[in-house]
């Protein structure tokens, strides 16, 4: 597994039904010295993930260098309302070469993950590979900057 991180800045944020991922996240990435600001939801009670989605979308706005992970049920609610800023390729990814073509590809800045269709094993080498892997440029430069 890869370890050279491309950053070591993380901001993280859920809704209810992905709470304890964050928290398995968390425990693993603060271990490799990782600087993660939890923007909540702090508990597994029930929250509206859209303004969870612009919290951590708007202070990437002020901290460009950070990448994002956003956590909800299924992913998509969370994708939709991220990818609403001009500023963020958010990916939903279920797999980990989603989030290695993710980043590569599409110079991706948010991980999206769907807490009920991923193991938190997955989601942790997802992350893993969404945090080192580089984008490539040439050819995707231009599509890239179509979005």
């Amino acid at each position: 597994m890869n370890t050279s991180y491309l950053t070591n800045n993380l901001l993280i944020s859920n809704d209810h039904a992905g709470f304890n991922l964050k928290k398995y996240l968390i425990t693993k990435f603060t271990t490799k010295g990782f600087k993660i600001e939890d923007m909540g939801s702090y508990s597994d009670e029930p929250v509206d993930y859209p303004d969870l989605a612009k919290d951590l979308c708007r202070k990437m706005t002020i901290s460009p260098s950070n990448f994002g992970i956003l956590i909800c049920s299924s992913g998509i609610g969370m994708n939709i309302t991220a990818n609403r800023y001009s500023h963020i390729r958010a990916a939903l990814c279920c797999s980990n070469e989603m989030a290695k073509l993710a980043r590569q590809h599409n110079d991706a800045n948010v991980l999206v993950l769907g807490s009920r269709f991923v193991t938190l094993e997955e989601a942790l080498e997802m992350t893993v590979t969404f945090l080192s892997t580089k984008f490539e440029g040439g050819r995707h430069i231009a599509r890239v900057s179509k979005f």
